[in-house]
């Protein structure tokens, strides 16, 4: 056939109609086609609905408006206050059973954790999330190892990142000793309990009583301080664990309390000029006491009696990046801004509903450069507040009728992280004010799903002890002999020996405990005369004790047995005698 006459020939496709369903299975091009993700579309559909005000403000603004032109104002001026701040779209993490206590994000803004009551702790990689895969890669209890089969976990009260390198960070829940845990998990330190007998808390080498919370020296990477229900706050260096580097043991001035409270909440800041560092923590009596960052912490630089209610939970508080504005929440329902230089009375305070009495640890947060002020609420909304005056520059729902507990703002990612009673994560960004972080994870492709990720297509064999994701090797599920034989060991082949525990093993602490914490615990699995026999030819040469004899020796008086004697070759004579 030649050109001219191939190109008589059309290829004619299919007639349908516009509406018939067989159009999308009709190919329209020749080859494999490839579908790509459309991102726009995947960042849109994050977008947050725009909320109205909160009923107060409704009013007043109704009652400042004559017109419908008011209103229409009043809702463009709300977009633009939202444009103002990373809040436009917002990922939803639901990792955890229970409420969420405390967040926490390396310096990079690569990892983050969440915190429970649950007293687990979720590590998630934003490097690793796709739109479709939004979970936790890691679960770690701080307590799995030590609990027993009756105990529950302790509950997560903080966690932070160290500033500096973000290698590790500091765990506190609710039992008196803190730890220092891995970026991956694995504990590097156990901080030493105290003894809970020593009236003086000067004298104790650690907390006797359960830890509240705790913060990072901001310059020095292997410092940090707890504060503790025992009344005192301990500044602990990282490398030693058997005891604190200082003790600061507070004295409550208050009727009542014998001179100890509750230290509820502790924040160590340092201004950008380089000056000295202040150390700022609430107690439960109402008290808000202030040391200088670098010691000495024998006296307080300044406290303030009754600067919140007494008996209620003061659980915010906030440095400034100048280190001279000082911002605290208390349970008594108010927000007081103090400056450090005046330490006697609040520069403002205002009204702010407080969560204090069902979560404790609920917070308050300075933005990266200070220039404004986030924290949650009881009916579940975030507040942007003003730093100088405290007003509310924007509000919006995030878990509405559900407190909203934990918030944080990360410098570099600049995204509001929040953690609410509804035990979800929303991670709020904007795409022109936000960079990497949640901005990354919708910005990639969907990740493809197997026939076998959806359970309707799999059979269940959770009946026979298999879970879906395990891996079966051949002839593994041959049913193995039953009972145990009469020394108590089992039947089955494969089934290691179980080892009895005694109630003499009970109370006999580890092998690794004891190596770890006991000097010298290496000796008692060595031979005592092999120990003495290594310096026998040392003390030949060079005698310490029996120097005086070196050169007066006496001389033998008796004669050394002959070789033939001590062969039994000697006379007759001597052999009979014996």
């Amino acid at each position: 056939m030649s050109d001219s006459d191939s190109d008589e020939y059309q290829v004619t496709e299919p007639v349908t109609s516009y509406d018939d369903p067989m159009r999308a299975f009709i190919p329209t091009s020749f080859g494999k086609t490839s579908k790509e993700a459309n991102i726009a579309s995947q960042i849109e559909k994050t977008r947050r609905q725009v909320e109205q005000p909160p009923p107060q403000k409704q009013k007043r603004i109704a009652a400042n408006s004559d017109s419908d032109d008011d209103s229409d104002d009043s809702e463009s001026d709300s977009e633009d206050e939202a444009e103002r701040f990373p809040v436009t779209h917002e990922m939803v993490l639901k990792t955890h059973e229970r409420v969420i206590t405390s967040i926490a994000l390396d310096p990079a803004g690569s990892r983050m954790l969440t915190g429970s009551l649950d007293g687990s702790i979720k590590f998630h990689d934003f490097a690793s999330m796709t739109p479709t895969t939004l979970r936790a890669f890691k679960s770690v209890d701080p307590w799995e190892t030590k609990k027993s089969a009756s105990s529950d976990s302790h509950a997560i009260q903080h966690i932070e990142f160290s500033p500096h390198s973000g290698g590790v960070f500091l765990c506190v829940t609710a039992h008196p000793q803190a730890k220092i845990l891995s970026r991956d998990g694995a504990i590097l330190t156990e901080f030493v309990k105290g003894d809970m007998y020593l009236r003086d808390m000067n004298n104790t080498k650690g907390h006797v009583g359960e830890v509240t919370t705790g913060t990072w020296h901001p310059s020095d990477q292997n410092v940090c301080v707890t504060a503790g229900s025992d009344s005192t706050l301990r500044i602990w260096d990282i490398n030693n664990k058997r005891s604190q580097k200082h003790v600061i043991a507070f004295k409550s001035k208050a009727l009542g309390c014998a001179g100890r409270t509750r230290m509820t909440a502790v924040a160590w800041g340092a201004p950008a000029s380089g000056t000295s560092p202040v150390l700022v923590a609430a107690a439960l009596d109402g008290s808000l006491v202030m040391y200088g960052g670098n010691g000495p912490f024998t006296r307080p630089a300044g406290e303030i009696r009754e600067a919140h209610k007494p008996d209620t939970w003061t659980g915010g508080i906030d440095i400034s990046a100048d280190g001279r504005m000082v911002v605290t929440r208390g349970g008594d329902g108010l927000i007081k801004l103090w400056d450090t230089r005046k330490f006697k009375e609040p520069l403002v305070k205002v009204e702010h509903p407080a969560t204090s009495d069902r979560y404790p640890m609920t917070n308050i947060k300075y933005s990266p450069n200070s220039s404004y002020i986030i924290t949650g609420s009881l009916s579940g909304h975030l507040h942007i507040l003003n730093p100088a005056n405290l007003r509310p520059e924007h509000v919006t729902a995030i878990t509405p009728g559900a407190p909203l507990i934990a918030v944080d703002w990360h410098p570099k990612l600049n995204q509001i992280i929040t953690g609410s009673a509804t035990a979800e994560t929303h991670i709020l960004y904007s795409p022109t004010l936000s960079s990497r972080g949640a901005l990354e994870v919708m910005s990639r492709a969907p990740k493809k799903r197997h026939v076998d990720d959806d359970p309707s297509f799999t059979m269940d064999q959770s009946g026979a002890g298999i879970s879906g994701d395990a891996i079966v090797a051949p002839g593994a599920l041959l049913k193995p002999r039953g009972g145990v034989s009469a020394s108590g060991k089992s039947r089955d082949p494969r089934r290691p020996q179980v080892q009895q525990i005694t109630p003499f093993m009970r109370s006999q602490p580890d092998e690794k405990h004891i190596s770890e914490n006991i000097p010298l615990s290496r000796m008692l699995h060595e031979d005592p005369r092999e120990a003495l026999l290594r310096y026998a030819d040392v003390a030949k040469k060079d005698p310490m004790f029996t120097g005086a004899w070196a050169k007066t020796q006496p001389v033998t008086e008796y004669a050394e047995a002959s070789e033939g004697e001590e062969e039994g070759e000697g006379p007759e004579r001597k052999k009979a005698r014996r």
